[in-house]
């Protein structure tokens, strides 16, 4: 089976595409954008399956398939709300709603292989969507704040706030620009759809940073980055080297 991923956001492409080869799905290429994608199927072969993401960084997805004809089987991963995406139900196409949970991606692959569709009208599915949708251009939406239990109180710390996420002893943690450090009932894979990517980075497994807390960047060993943010310093934060080239396209 060849597969496609098509996703803005790196680490949602990341974490989907470990989430497959959990399944014993191989992902061939991930792709970020519409000018990114029309440029691959006009020199690939186009593939079996796609996991297609409706908004992406420089338009819509379906942009993609005004400029080249696709006829590949597509799983939709949205965060358009399930009642806008009946839809795509009446369109006989897959969806998977934001964050992705593993049990839903695992019945829509199995869904996908029980079928194994032929080759379908891409362009009039698009166009049905897009009337019944009434897709427009707009914004995500991104957690603007988080909540955490302090005794008997709860209490709400702006995104803004917040210079870091990291794990440590099986809990993940929010860092902020007070210094202090609050345990939030999250993961960090969770977080991969809830943070606006232009401002938050996974430099590693156990780190995500605020591109506005950055106060140094230092080269380490390894072909490594050490981070120093404006105030919270009480662990070391290093770019694993196999995250320095998206790290210094994502600062770019």
């Amino acid at each position: 089976m060849n597969v496609l991923i098509i996703e803005d956001e790196k680490p949602s492409a990341r974490r989907l595409n470990r989430m497959l080869a959990e399944l014993d799905v191989t992902v061939n290429e991930m792709l970020h954008s519409v000018e990114e994608a029309v440029a691959w199927f006009k020199t690939n072969t186009h593939p079996d399956l796609i996991f297609l993401d409706i908004q992406l960084s420089d338009g819509l997805s379906f942009e993609i398939f005004d400029q080249v004809e696709v006829k590949s089987a597509i799983i939709f991963t949205t965060a358009f709300d399930e009642y806008a995406l009946q839809a795509f139900k009446l369109n006989s196409v897959d969806y998977l709603l934001k964050p992705i949970d593993d049990e839903d991606l695992e019945k829509a692959v199995a869904k996908y292989k029980e079928r194994i569709p032929k080759q379908q009208d891409v362009a009039l599915n698009f166009e049905d969507i897009k009337k019944l949708l009434g897709v427009t251009a707009v914004e995500r939406e991104y957690k603007r704040r988080f909540t955490t239990k302090i005794g008997q109180h709860l209490k709400m710390i702006p995104v803004d706030e917040i210079e870091c996420f990291y794990s440590e002893n099986k809990g993940t943690y929010a860092g902020t620009t007070e210094g202090r450090n609050y345990l939030l009932d999250t993961t960090l894979e969770n977080l991969e759809d809830e943070l606006e990517p232009k401002t938050f980075f996974r430099v590693s497994r156990k780190f995500y940073i605020n591109i506005n807390a950055i106060n140094d960047i230092i080269s380490y060993t390894n072909s490594r980055l050490q981070i120093k943010l404006n105030n919270w310093s009480e662990q070391e934060i290093i770019v694993s080297r196999e995250r320095v080239k998206d790290f210094k396209t994502w600062i770019d």
